[in-house]
């Protein structure tokens, strides 16, 4: 698969949805991490992203205003040993309470399906990635409809074994805008990742269509030691 520019990709794409990245800096060192939101309703942009244990989780930036918490209020991000857990809804849980039972990623979410929110049914997209002693990989899926049919569910599952040094793979909820949305298709994009986290981070937040981004969150994970330094940026704080 060709390589391309995720600046360009979010650039020229006013509404991908949530997005998550996962892959390897230049220098092999260190796992990464990239998850945003973004929202065209006033209830969906009415969000921030707060730190919650080692992960994450969104949060009403102003409680007055929150109508509908079911599909926006959740942990994007868990950590389980050495296990990062990466997802745009409460799928999160589910991965994080199947593997906690010896369950794989896929089996964990046989129970899941696309969001019931008609007529979009938004796709649950979800990563996993698991580092062992310098050795890294990870697995991306994603949950959707059969062409708009709701009364069918497609999975997916693309996994990485020893994922290549700069590279990393970004799958969306949509396409682009529209109503109702399009549900992303095919495989993972392939996108460069720097080594610097800033630098990602402050890169992907200026790319995002101004109107509709919400929240950002990037994370650098050192495949030797486990630890790791994170970023969130929020539009409303």
């Amino acid at each position: 698969m060709q390589m391309i520019s995720i600046e360009n990709e979010l650039k020229n794409n006013a509404y991908p949805g949530r997005g998550i990245i996962v892959g390897r800096t230049p220098d092999g060192s260190k796992a990464a991490i990239g998850y945003f939101i973004m929202g065209r309703s006033a209830n969906s942009r009415n969000r921030v992203f707060v730190e919650d244990g080692e992960g994450i989780r969104t949060q009403a930036y102003d409680e007055s205003k929150m109508e509908d918490p079911s599909l926006i209020i959740y942990a994007p991000v868990r950590v389980l040993g050495n296990k990062t857990i990466v997802t745009n809804g409460d799928q999160t849980d589910t991965i994080y309470e199947g593997l906690d039972k010896q369950m794989t990623f896929e089996q964990s979410l046989r129970s899941r399906e696309f969001e019931p929110d008609a007529p979009n049914y938004t796709p649950r997209i979800s990563a996993v990635l698991h580092i062992e002693k310098g050795v890294y990989n990870y697995a991306i899926s994603i949950l959707k409809t059969d062409g708009g049919r709701p009364e069918s569910c497609n999975r997916f599952t693309y996994a990485y074994n020893n994922p290549a040094a700069g590279e990393g793979s970004f799958i969306s909820t949509y396409l682009h805008d529209g109503n109702p949305l399009p549900s992303f298709e095919g495989e993972p994009k392939r996108i460069a990742i720097p080594d610097s986290m800033d630098e990602f981070a402050d890169m992907l937040w200026t790319s995002l269509n101004e109107d509709n981004k919400v929240s950002l969150f990037v994370r650098y994970i050192d495949l030797a030691t486990g630890e790791y330094e994170s970023k969130i940026i929020n539009k409303y704080q």
